[in-house]
């Protein structure tokens, strides 16, 4: 993992501080955090009465969606109630089964936000151009929905799964059960209103953005999962198999990333999270690999060749998908991402491609 990660740190042995966490939790008391969040499901148990929701999940029908699902309605025999928000992109069929079986395998409602259509395709323009965020709208409302909802509904138990901050590395990096601050993590943080507003996008229509205030806030307990058990994305992988979850074996091979199981629900979404790479000089190879040593299931040396061959590579049909829906043609989106490429991590090399100056491969 490179120092470019946005609020990484390492120590004076060059270990990053996500790895670090994770060689720690052989010091946490696993037994005692599970009887915490024992008692933090008891808390809220039955509050709304019987048959009543109790607890909340903020869902996008994935792995860790299942996980967590599983967790509170199987595990700990809560009643929980689900709340997504769509991104309006085109789905992969792994998506489209995996919400419907979430569901359907849990016995659970889904309340879904399908987010103002012309507001995010302008959105989506706007802060493509201006700051290689295209999806900020859609992400926004992942943080902000589910707090209103949770609101409305009467359920301050509301669930997320890592804290990625901790996790991976990052600005909120603290070992905390309360996901109170995810909101201001930075994958979402919001813009002034007037920023917002123009091109035909109102206040009207943003109002969902908008974080509940902050007296209904207070009435929240939003949790992290990854705080009460140890958190590994493989192993939910494999307990959402187990209860229905699809990957992408048969239906897409992407060229850009490790695996074919973590954000697999749509195409054009990954436009955003692949522009880490122009920026900061990795993206969801470097990602995983990094996961899979952490958890001993790969070595360095067996990671480098991965992150050369995949890393820098978009795959074409989340190209394809993204230009589609913001109406951009393939020339004028490569012209946009060119400008986002940081001259102090990459060159072009003979043949115009971006190439990395100092890549893993070639470290000694």
């Amino acid at each position: 993992m490179p120092d470019t990660r946005p609020g990484i740190t390492f120590d004076a042995e060059g270990v990053c501080s996500a790895c670090r966490h994770y060689e720690n939790r052989k010091n946490v008391d696993w037994d005692a955090r599970f009887k915490e969040f024992e008692a933090y499901c008891n808390k809220y148990r039955g509050m709304n009465g019987p048959g009543g929701y109790d607890c909340a999940v903020a869902v996008s029908g994935g792995k860790d969606s299942h996980f967590q699902v599983w967790m509170l309605k199987e595990v700990m025999h809560m009643n929980p109630i689900l709340f997504s928000v769509e991104d309006n992109f085109p789905m992969t069929q792994a998506g489209i089964h995996n919400l419907k079986n979430i569901s359907e395998e849990f016995g659970c409602t889904i309340i879904s936000c399908k987010p103002n259509i012309k507001a995010q395709k302008i959105l989506m323009r706007k802060f493509f151009e201006k700051y290689g965020k295209p999806t900020w709208y859609v992400d926004r409302l992942i943080y902000t929905f589910p707090l209103h909802m949770a609101a409305k509904f009467n359920t301050p138990m509301l669930c997320y799964g890592e804290n990625v901050s901790f996790e991976y590395g990052g600005n909120a990096d603290k070992e905390t059960y309360s996901a109170m601050d995810q909101i201001e993590n930075g994958v979402a943080v919001g813009f002034p209103m007037e920023e917002l507003v123009g091109d035909g996008v109102t206040e009207n229509d943003l109002s969902l953005t908008l974080a509940p205030s902050a007296e209904e806030r207070a009435k929240l307990d939003p949790f992290y999962m990854s705080y009460f058990v140890p958190w590994n994305s493989y192993k939910n992988y494999q307990i959402a198999k187990a209860h229905g979850f699809h990957d992408l074996t048969h239906e897409w091979d992407r060229t850009h990333h490790a695996e074919n199981f973590d954000q697999i629900d749509s195409r054009a979404y990954l436009v955003h999270s692949w522009l880490k790479y122009p920026k900061f000089g990795h993206a969801a190879a470097t990602d995983y690999t990094a996961r899979y040593i952490r958890y001993g299931m790969m070595t360095r040396e067996e990671a480098i060749p991965i992150i050369k061959e995949r890393d820098g590579k978009l795959d074409p049909l989340c190209v394809r998908d993204f230009c589609e829906f913001c109406g951009y043609t393939e020339s004028e989106f490569w012209a946009i991402m060119d400008k986002f490429y940081n001259r102090d991590l990459f060159e072009k090399n003979e043949c115009g491609e971006w190439v990395l100056k100092d890549p893993i491969w070639e470290q000694k």
